[in-house]
């Protein structure tokens, strides 16, 4: 008797191997994709979309890559999903957590082809995990009570970060960009008080950092282009009330004397709303939404500067640095919080005029404006730069160190060779599987620079054998470089998130034997 059909027409499954097998590969595929993009000699992607504008963008982000993407298989989108939680969370090693992931299921697949057990693999790889973690934690240098120290670890992994980006021609000029901006955070990770703003034209090198906020705007005409103490209320108000705002409403009237009725009296509901926000004993109104001629004339009277359309996320920045509130109603002028800073001014940056707001309330804001020949160069400019600032926020806050180039990699790799020797069972085959998965990383890395990476690892292996070595790749010279000397480091929360992200993804992608694809909903004829 044929098996009862459980699941629909169109709904199909796969079971044992063929679904570990589908797993693996879709795994693989991921990782082999964005593999290219590995290190300071990485190679860039172009993405189009296929939307209206068919928009490009060019990088080298694996988080930016692989959002992009459609993917059906499910094992790859888990993938996906870890280098999106990489960059949220520690905001670099995107495109390591997924080769490291890619990798170590490789070596999963041709164990479980010698009948070791999924699940004894992941124990290996849990055992290996921790070995890798605790090598790590045992050669990390923490600076933070040398500030002179510290500021320089925080410039090397700068420019490390940024040195596998667009940015990377420029890199010392970036890194203390970043460096300076973080810095003046004081310790916080919020990067809401850290504003980038993007004009094309010029090149990077003409990019700056700059205390203050700048709001992308202009100053309207007959209104004062300069305010010294400035106290600033901050709106998300209607200042078009010259037409009735009801949707669908209509207003008979006998004879056009009528309607001039009706606009003078609008005229002066206006009039009352501007004195209301003027009894607040302002200089300076900046409102989310329009603002007609009729109110900008009353402020322009009453010098007072109006800045209209500052587009919510500009007003909301605005707000947080000024320390102002948004407000909306206008009754009660002391319960509403006004935001403060010395100076209001008009700058130029390339043909644009924009507004700056300098000595602001909330000390640690500041403006990078980046310059650069084209869009998507400002675009991969700014998230390079981000990268870059993320990794900051989050070393001032766990200021250990580590150095960069494949060293963790292979420190790493050492210690848990020496676990698989002293582990007896199965389970030593999946140890020695993750050593070679790690060491696939500086493997990719020297392959991306055209180097022979055979050669380079073999001599890297033979030096991480002597007891303190900083050897790793130097991808400049083409060999085995001091990377203490070189001054490439990296953080050591990135390098965990990475171990850690990658090996719970392998594991989950391991744990799966069968995977069930719905039938897609039919559409209903509606004729």
């Amino acid at each position: 008797m044929a098996a009862a059909r459980l699941l629909k027409d169109e709904a199909t499954e796969e079971k044992g191997d063929r679904a570990r097998m589908a797993s693996f590969i879709g795994a693989m595929a991921i990782a082999d994709l964005v593999k290219t993009t590995l290190g300071p000699k990485g190679m860039d992607k172009i993405l189009q979309s296929t939307g209206r504008g068919r928009n490009v963008t060019v990088t080298n982000d694996g988080a930016t890559i692989l959002k992009s993407l459609h993917i059906d298989n499910p094992a790859a989108k888990v993938l996906v999903d870890i280098s999106k939680v990489q960059d949220d969370e520690v905001g670099d090693g995107t495109t390591s957590v997924v080769v490291l992931a890619g990798e170590l299921l490789r070596e999963a697949e041709k164990l479980v082809n010698q009948k070791i057990h999924p699940m004894t693999i992941i124990a290996g790889y849990r055992m290996a995990a921790e070995c890798a973690r605790n090598a790590l934690l045992l050669k990390v240098k923490d600076n933070k009570q040398d500030p002179d120290k510290f500021k320089s670890d925080l410039m090397k992994i700068a420019m490390t970060t940024l040195s596998s980006k667009i940015l990377s021609q420029d890199k010392e000029h970036f890194a203390k960009l970043a460096v300076d901006a973080v810095l003046r955070l004081k310790g916080s990770t919020n990067l809401e008080s850290i504003q980038i703003i993007k004009k094309a034209g010029g090149s990077l090198k003409d990019s700056f950092l700059d205390e203050g906020f700048i709001l992308d705007k202009k100053i309207g005409i007959g209104q004062p282009k300069r305010i010294e103490n400035a106290k600033i209320l901050v709106a998300n108000t209607a200042m078009d009330t010259d037409k009735v705002k009801i949707y669908g409403a209509r207003v008979r009237v006998d004879s056009m004397a009528r309607v001039a009725e009706i606009e003078v009296a609008e005229k002066e509901k206006m009039k009352q709303k501007v004195q209301k926000i003027i009894a607040h004993g302002i200089n300076c109104f900046v409102n989310r939404q329009l603002i007609y001629n009729f109110p900008e004339e009353l402020f322009a009277d009453a010098g007072i500067l109006a800045i209209e359309h500052a587009d919510f996320d500009g007003i909301e920045r605005l707000a947080l640095v000024t320390g102002g509130e948004i407000a909306s109603t206008f009754d009660n002028p002391e319960s509403v919080k006004l935001g403060h800073c010395k100076l209001i001014e008009e700058i130029m940056i390339g043909e644009d005029r924009l507004i700056h707001f300098s000595g602001v309330e909330m000390g640690q804001a500041c403006t990078v404006v980046l310059r650069g020949a084209s869009s998507h160069v400002l675009d991969e400019a700014e998230r390079s730069l981000h990268d870059a600032l993320c990794v900051l926020s989050q070393t001032v806050n766990d200021s250990r160190v580590l150095l960069g180039g494949g060293w963790p990699e292979m420190t790493m790799a050492k210690e848990v060779d020496e676990l698989a020797r002293k582990t007896p069972g199965k389970k030593s085959h999946a140890i020695e599987a993750f050593s070679r998965s790690l060491q696939a990383i500086p493997t990719i890395i020297s392959d991306n620079a055209g180097l022979d990476s055979a050669e380079l690892i073999s001599q890297l292996r033979a030096e991480h054998h002597k007891d303190t070595t900083n050897a790793g790749i130097d991808v400049i010279s083409g060999g085995v470089g001091d990377m203490d000397k070189l001054g490439i480091s990296e953080s050591f929360k990135v390098k965990q998130a990475v171990l850690l992200s990658a090996t719970e993804a392998a594991e989950m992608i391991l744990r799966v034997d069968e995977i069930i694809t719905c039938a897609p909903r039919k559409r209903e004829d509606r004729m």
